[in-house]
């Protein structure tokens, strides 16, 4: 067992700054080394929020610092594929966010050099770590609502992004719905073979301009018989909404937002609540957390990475084959 884990950080953005702080706060057996990003003052930023971090000048010097025995991803998606490579080479474990990338074939090349030089990869799909999530895969796979029937994922955000945001990111079911795909084969331990999807812009006509839908529903097919549905919305006005359902022929089991408090005021003008939390920052702070803890624990224990290249690879393709079902109108199979 390696008592110590050396991470370096690419990307200083939104998850780059969640990463670098678990691991330099919050995760067992790991130790923030370096940071980069090409804007230095980012950079700077994080490694002094962290107080562990030295920043350096290139992704390629933090890539081939001997000192440093893995390599957390957070990139723009172009960079990935790449990156993993280089790190493979130089011999680093490697946690890159999702996707790998938007070509299957630069995903192949990606995970033929991880293959080749025999190191760890894991993809950040951080939902799989989120402690209700995790409680209602448990359930079904160790049998308590039967033989799943339906599964039901209704994900949608607070608000659009920008439109510039859309042009760079592959879409909307590679960029967003692309989690909900990885959700749909994990929730229930199985592959979907068929997709029929359907989109449209009701949200933001920038989004439409830039050539993408902000609105879409999912209809899936799996490998075992189940029947499976995707909700995706880019602006819901009351909060983040992350909901799942499986239902099976011996129960269901079900998994709802998550609000700031359980408070509830009861008055005799009514029953309010909160809402859900504003965004997925707050709504999975703490599946970010174990999620960190679990790329480590694989490294220090010699374990095979809770969500392999593969994991990574086969999201791509599901969304790949939901675009190909909205542009020609029909069902499109998955090819695993």
């Amino acid at each position: 067992m390696t008592t110590s884990i050396r991470v370096g950080v690419i990307g200083a953005g939104r998850i780059g700054r969640i990463h670098a702080l678990n691991l330099s706060t919050a995760t067992d057996g790991a130790e923030l080394h370096a940071v980069y990003d090409p804007d230095r003052a980012a950079a700077e930023a994080c490694a002094a929020r962290c107080r562990t971090a030295r920043v350096v000048d290139e992704a390629a010097g933090l890539i081939e610092d001997p000192q440093i025995d893995a390599v957390v991803i957070c990139s723009p998606t172009g960079h990935h594929a790449a990156q993993i490579e280089r790190c493979a080479a130089a011999g680093k474990a490697i946690l890159c966010e999702k996707p790998i990338d938007l070509a299957l074939e630069r995903i192949d090349g990606a995970l033929d050099a991880v293959r080749r030089a025999g190191v760890k990869l894991m993809v950040g799909f951080n939902r799989r770590f989120d402690p209700g999530f995790a409680r209602a895969r448990a359930m079904v796979l160790e049998g308590h609502i039967g033989t799943p029937h339906l599964v039901r994922i209704t994900s949608r955000d607070p608000a659009p992004p920008p439109a510039s945001y859309i042009r760079g990111s592959g879409g909307l079911f590679l960029d967003m719905t692309i989690h909900d795909l990885d959700m749909a084969r994990w929730i229930v331990g199985d592959e979907v073979d068929e997709i029929h999807a359907s989109g449209a812009n009701l949200c933001d006509p920038a989004i439409g301009e830039a050539g993408d839908i902000d609105t879409a529903i999912l209809s899936l097919r799996y490998r075992g018989g189940a029947l499976g549905a995707i909700d995706n919305s880019r602006r819901a006005v009351y909060g983040y909404d992350q909901r799942l359902e499986v239902f099976g022929d011996r129960g269901c089991v079900a998994v709802g937002n998550v609000p700031p408090t359980t408070a509830v005021l009861a008055r005799a003008d009514g029953v309010t609540s909160d809402g859900p939390l504003a965004f997925f920052l707050e709504r999975y702070r703490e599946a970010y957390r174990i999620e960190m803890q679990a790329f480590v624990d694989c490294l220090r224990f010699d374990r095979t990475p809770p969500v392999t290249g593969e994991d990574g690879r086969v999201p791509v393709l599901m969304a790949l084959a939901a675009e190909r079902s909205r542009r020609e109108g029909r069902p499109a199979r998955v090819s695993v």
